[in-house]
Formats: C-alpha cells, sequence, structure tokens
C-alpha cells in the first residue's frame, strides 16, 4: 500500500489525491458502463489519437526506439510507437473489467503456452519467480499463473494515490494472488517467506531501479534490481521468463513461459548477482524483440546524465570484487 493513510495526509495533499481519485473512478465508471469490448476499443482510440501526440513522453519512447533499434527506419519505429499506444489506452480502459479476465468459463480471455514449465519449477518446491516486463496488459500474468494453481505473491509498485493503490490492489486479488507485495523491506521479507516454502513469485523487472545494479539492456547499461538474483542465488529458486501479448484483435491474452534460466554459481557473490541479473535482462530483452510494440518504450529505462555518478560508483564497487 502507499505508504501514507489518507487521514494522515495535510488537508491540501487529501484533497489533491481526492480529485484525481474522482476523475479516475469516473473514467472507470463509463468503461464498465459501455463493457469490456467496446471499453478496450475507446481505450485504444484514446492511445492512437491523444496519448500518442503527448509530445515529451512519445519523444522519450523515439529516443529509446532509435537508440535500442537504430538499423529500422523512421517510419518503423513510428508505427511501434503507435501500436504501443493503442496497448496503452486499451491497458488503462481494462481496469474497471479485471474481474471478467480468466481462463475459464464458456468466454475464457486467457490461454497458456507451455504451461508444463510452470508446473515442473513449481512442483520442484524450490519457490519459482516467474519474472516479465510490461508487456500488453501486464496484469495478466499473475492471473493466469494463480488461476493454474500457482500460490505466491506478486510484488507492486505502490501508486502515489492511496485511494487509487488501495483499489488496484483489491482489483488484482479477484483473479489473481491474494498476496499483494509493495516494494520494500516488508515485501522483500515476504518474498524470502514465500519462496522459501516453494511457492511462487510474479514479478516485473524492467523498469530503472536507482538502487539496482548495472547491466546491460539493448547493449546500454541499465540500472537493474538485483532481487531476482539474489533470491534464486540465496535459496536455489528458478527464474521462469514469461511474456504476455494480446491476440483475439487486442481482446484476449496469451502468456507464455519460456525454459527457466540456467546459471552456475563460482563462489563470488557479487559477480554472480551481476552475471544472473544481466542474464534477466537478456531474457527480457529477447522478448521485447520479438514484439516492440507490446513493450512500454515510454519507461525513462536507461541512465540520464544524473545517473552517471551512480554508475562510476558502481562500477568501482565492481572492480574492488576482483576477478571472480
Amino acid at each position: 500500500m502507499s505508504s501514507k493513510a489518507p487521514a494522515s495526509m495535510p488537508l491540501g495533499e487529501r484533497l489533491r489525491y481526492s480529485a484525481e481519485a474522482a476523475a479516475f473512478f469516473s473514467f472507470i465508471g463509463l468503461t464498465r458502463l459501455v463493457g469490456l469490448r467496446a471499453s478496450s476499443a475507446m481505450g485504444g482510440w484514446i492511445g492512437r489519437n491523444i496519448f500518442y501526440r503527448v509530445k515529451p513522453i512519445m519523444d522519450r519512447a523515439r529516443e529509446n526506439l532509435r537508440a535500442a533499434f537504430p538499423e529500422k527506419s523512421d517510419a518503423e519505429r513510428e508505427q511501434i510507437i503507435v501500436e504501443m499506444c493503442d496497448n496503452l489506452g486499451r491497458t488503462v480502459s481494462e481496469y474497471g473489467h479485471l474481474a471478467k479476465f480468466s481462463m475459464h468459463g464458456d468466454n475464457p480471455r486467457l490461454e497458456i503456452v507451455n504451461s508444463e514449465l510452470g508446473h515442473a519449477a513449481y512442483g520442484s518446491g524450490k519457490g519459482v519467480m516467474f519474472f516479465s516486463g510490461h508487456f500488453a496488459n501486464w496484469e495478466m500474468m499473475p492471473f493466469v499463473a494463480a488461476q493454474l494453481g500457482f500460490e505466491g505473491g506478486e510484488v507492486y509498485r505502490p501508486q502515489n494515490n492511496p485511494y487509487i493503490d488501495r483499489w488496484l490492489v483489491d482489483q488484482r486479488k479477484t483473479n489473481g494472488p491474494k498476496d499483494q507485495l509493495a516494494k520494500g523491506v516488508q515485501g522483500t521479507k515476504r518474498i524470502f517467506t514465500l519462496l522459501r516454502r516453494g511457492k511462487a513469485i510474479f514479478l516485473l523487472t524492467d523498469q530503472k531501479t536507482n538502487e539496482g545494479i548495472a547491466a546491460p539492456f539493448f547493449e546500454r547499461e541499465a540500472m537493474t534490481t538485483p532481487a531476482p538474483a539474489m533470491f534464486a542465488l540465496k535459496l536455489g529458486s528458478i527464474l521462469l521468463p514469461t511474456v504476455n501479448e494480446r491476440v483475439d484483435g487486442g481482446r484476449r491474452f496469451r502468456m507464455t513461459i519460456y525454459p527457466p534460466l540456467q546459471y552456475t554459481p563460482t563462489g563470488n557473490h557479487d559477480r554472480d548477482v551481476h552475471a544472473l541479473t544481466c542474464l534477466i535482462n537478456d531474457a527480457v530483452e529477447k522478448m521485447v524483440r520479438a514484439n516492440p510494440a507490446m513493450w512500454l518504450w515510454i519507461h525513462r529505462r536507461w541512465p540520464t546524465s544524473r545517473d552517471q555518478d551512480r554508475l562510476r560508483d558502481w562500477r568501482g564497487q565492481e572492480l574492488k570484487t576482483g576477478p571472480a
């Protein structure tokens, strides 16, 4: 949950968050009124015609795409951005309908590829981390896994607005894991406990983490969370790359599980954490390359000039560890 409870906020902050929440829930009410199919289509239109015209954010996406795919033409990269905006609009418009996304019933909207890999990993009793990125509607990955019977917890970053954050957590619990783990000390302790008990953790590893370590992503160093690698090395837990994609005109989702990452520790903890984090980034990069329009290119994923000191400090610490 958000770090602040509404009652403990200054009045001005509470009023601002209340106004934001009122606008947000009005939009959610509209999407529920028109139904899932129409709201998804409406969201796609908003994405292509409104999100796409927010120049500062789209310029960041263009910059990221130029660096990641220098071989593509401007027209090809622009088409990726348009499709990304369509997906983003649909994703936002689907939040009011998360309870409808299920693998079961007469109208299943979720499907799974390579479920045997998930069952084998979960059945090992070692604990398993399903990791992915912001692909398609990224809320679907833990939905599919939880509905397959993989008990565990979903890691999330709390929203600044506590009213919206509380509502989102409740929506995720509807068809997904009941254990919602906010990033932070308490969430980390709970992850450790669940993995040690042989349960599953669902997390996205594709965002910049200021407290992370530098690992290559599209041939550029990106600050990346070392937590999954550290848990895997400490507990012997399994790391499963997982990707989500839209199918059937964008109204259904297919989750694909890939074989677990393979890594043999060298005994040098820092080097092992870095090497395994590099493998995680490499797995996410391969999934992005396979379908770049389904990934969220508007993140500040790579270092800015303000991050260079942190990168230099990290490199200095790495050199002090000596060769593996």
